[in-house]
């Protein structure tokens, strides 16, 4: 089923008597597959407002997330959040909508300046599972009274309801960039690399580490802060070792995971304190790993069928399977966190229709 409007989509879900698999352009979702007729968005699609201007943008959830970011870039603008593709490390084909991206909270190396997708998100309309259409939020920033819908729909994985549009704070592209390597560094010193470059009043947008390639840092803006804050992180930096400039186009490596790109195995990421880290990963014994959000995010692969936290064990953090066979694909979540997530499922959804089981025990 693939609705052409918001309409047509609430009377499929009013008239639905079975589950519903909530599908964008199928290039993100993670877990195992869930019983059920298929519900395409692409068809809800198109810009409905776009105010450069004021740096607003509203669009149907099913519009491709290559128009929206070349849409912005007609105007010097950009989404803040930096959304991944996720295609080469799923093997997947397909088109990723911006609907799709907020249904699982994309977002890439900027998270540790400009926060995360749900952080841009102003508004969003979407249906639940009666088949009524509810809009919260709207086209300016304000403070939010009542249940933030729009920061609960994001990360929500089509669970709670059918996302149709979405309105988003966008921000300038920068007018220059400047990335800087430390060659050589073990993983716990390259976490203290970029902790101190964080730690700065440098405004860092981006802080990876990628074993034998190098500990990279970033920093944009207007060419003349640039130069300056280059110039003062590379003398912070060099208690570390040697400093060099680099090419941008790591960062596209590093948001896409392409180090993992035809390995074969599983995926999995962490989501821990960065400094917890290092330690995590020696006893992980994964295959490849990489560190983002100047650790915060660990992505590591792993021979086929691991039980990564079973064999990590208890830890302050998340593990998500992104890529592998199995049940338990999210982390399990504390009991009193599991009975509100279901309270929530109930109320949204109370038939269970939507990706049914998904994210069960998910955090």
């Amino acid at each position: 089923m693939r609705p052409v409007d918001e309409a047509e989509l609430a009377g499929i879900v009013r008239g639905a008597n079975a589950p519903l698999i909530l599908r964008g352009g199928g290039t993100r979702g993670i877990g195992a597959a869930v019983p059920g007729e298929v519900l395409e968005t692409g068809g809800l699609s198109g810009v409905r407002l776009y105010e450069p201007g004021a740096l607003t943008l509203v669009v149907g959830a099913g519009t491709p997330l290559a128009e929206v970011e070349a849409l912005l870039a007609g105007e010097g603008q950009r989404l803040a959040f930096d959304p991944p593709d996720m295609r080469g490390l799923l093997g997947r084909e397909g088109v990723s909508t911006i609907g799709g991206v907020v249904a699982v909270n994309a977002s890439g190396p900027r998270r540790v300046q400009a926060g995360a997708c749900r952080d841009s998100l102003i508004g969003v309309r979407f249906v639940d599972g009666t088949g009524t259409v509810i809009r919260n939020g709207g086209r300016v920033m304000k403070n939010v009274t009542g249940i933030d819908l729009v920061k609960l729909m994001a990360g929500s994985h089509g669970t709670l309801g059918v996302i149709t549009e979405v309105a988003f704070k966008v921000l300038p592209a920068p007018e220059a960039v400047a990335t800087l390597c430390l060659a050589g560094l073990e993983d716990a010193r390259a976490v203290e690399a970029m902790a101190a470059a964080l730690g700065s009043p440098f405004d860092v947008t981006g802080a990876a580490h990628w074993p034998g390639r190098g500990t990279f840092v970033r920093v944009e803006g207007f060419a003349t802060s640039v130069r300056y804050r280059a110039g003062e992180l590379r003398r912070l930096l060099a208690r570390f070792g040697a400093v060099e400039e680099v090419g941008a186009e790591v960062w596209a490596a590093v948001r896409d995971v392409v180090p993992f790109h035809g390995l074969s195995g599983d995926v999995w990421r962490l989501s821990v304190k960065p400094s917890d880290a290092p330690g995590l990963v020696a006893r992980a014994g994964a295959e490849a790993v990489m560190y983002d959000w100047g650790g915060g995010l660990v992505w590591l692969a792993v021979a086929p069928g691991v039980d990564l936290r079973a064999r990590l064990g208890v830890f302050q953090g998340h593990a998500t399977r992104v890529r592998g066979e199995g049940p338990g694909a999210f982390h399990p979540e504390p009991a009193a966190v599991a009975a509100l997530s279901a309270g929530l499922r109930a109320k949204f959804d109370p038939r269970g229709l939507f990706n049914p089981g998904l994210m069960q025990g998910a955090a």
